[in-house]
């Protein structure tokens, strides 16, 4: 009897089970709505190229294809007509021209020079030319003559003397007989001291005495002077460029002159080893005498 109970619930849930499984399968498609197989759809590959030329590389790229009106060139904003200055109307152009215009009074293309005729640059050619045929001393600023070797009676004389006619643009009235660290000397005091002290005005120097063979202070005994050995110069006055003269004679206590000739004086102590002027004695008292004398203690300045 327990086992026909049993028997009896255990088909009741069978069939309950087996009845839900059926109602959540979905019932089969019916044979003529069944879809047929799709082909499979071929690769253009004329529409590939490959990435590489090796042999065995696989990697490809679609080759891409940008119609021509694409490929013009686009100007630049302020290149644009559209975008000249004062002509945008429109806000993102304005907007695009304020971004990019470097000046709203900058012209349209660079304004370039004209260039130079043909006979200015041959003229500055041949003055360039003219000035490395008369420099001296391995010095364009420093211009005149090679002349060698100077005999003197005795010691007296130059090893390599030049004659120099002008330094740093400045003409010595006459040309002087010295060697050339005198004359590199003088060239710096120029630069540094006669011009400054007039303002840029000095164009010549008036030389009363370069190259000689005698004592100093053109004494019968004593020492042979620098002057001797193309060492020296002495210089009595300065002429400017308006054409009047500064002179050490009568400037030098000068209310007009007296301020410019101490401070040429001052300049030169450095340039030269010794520098006199007229607070020096009598003998100097219308002239300054530079030269290039060296010293333990350094110039000799009086």
């Amino acid at each position: 009897m327990i086992f026909r109970a049993a028997l009896l619930l255990c088909t009741l849930g069978c069939s309950a089970a087996f009845a839900q499984d059926a109602t959540q399968r979905p019932n089969a498609r019916p044979a003529a709505q069944t879809t047929a197989p799709v082909a499979p759809v071929q690769p253009d590959l004329s529409a590939i190229r490959p990435l590489s030329r090796t042999p065995g590389v696989i990697a490809m790229a679609p080759r891409l294809t940008v119609p021509s009106a694409e490929l013009r060139p686009t100007a630049r904003p302020y290149e644009r007509p559209e975008l000249a200055h004062g002509a945008a109307t429109d806000p993102q152009l304005r907007a695009e021209q304020d971004l990019f215009a470097f000046s709203p009074t900058a012209p349209a293309l660079s304004e370039r020079p004209t260039q130079r005729p043909a006979a200015i640059e041959r003229a500055a050619q041949q003055r360039a030319a003219a000035i490395r045929r008369g420099q001296v001393c391995g010095d364009p600023a420093i211009q005149g003559e090679a002349i060698g070797r100077v005999n003197g009676r005795g010691r007296c004389g130059i090893d390599n003397a030049v004659r120099v006619r002008s330094v740093a643009g400045v003409t010595l009235q006459p040309a002087a007989t010295i060697d050339c660290r005198t004359a590199s000397a003088l060239k710096r005091w120029v630069t540094t001291g006669a011009q400054p002290a007039t303002g840029g005005q000095a164009a010549s120097l008036r030389v009363v005495s370069h190259y000689a063979c005698r004592n100093r202070n053109a004494a019968s005994t004593g020492r042979l002077s620098e002057h001797a050995f193309g060492k020296a110069i002495d210089i009595a006055g300065i002429g400017l460029k308006s054409g009047r003269e500064i002179t050490v004679l009568t400037g030098w206590n000068s209310s007009r002159d007296s301020n410019a000739l101490r401070r040429m004086w001052q300049a030169a102590c450095g340039p030269f080893g010794t520098v006199l002027g007229p607070n020096a004695n009598r003998f100097h008292r219308d002239h300054f005498h530079f030269d290039t004398a060296s010293y333990r203690s350094g110039s000799y300045c009086r």
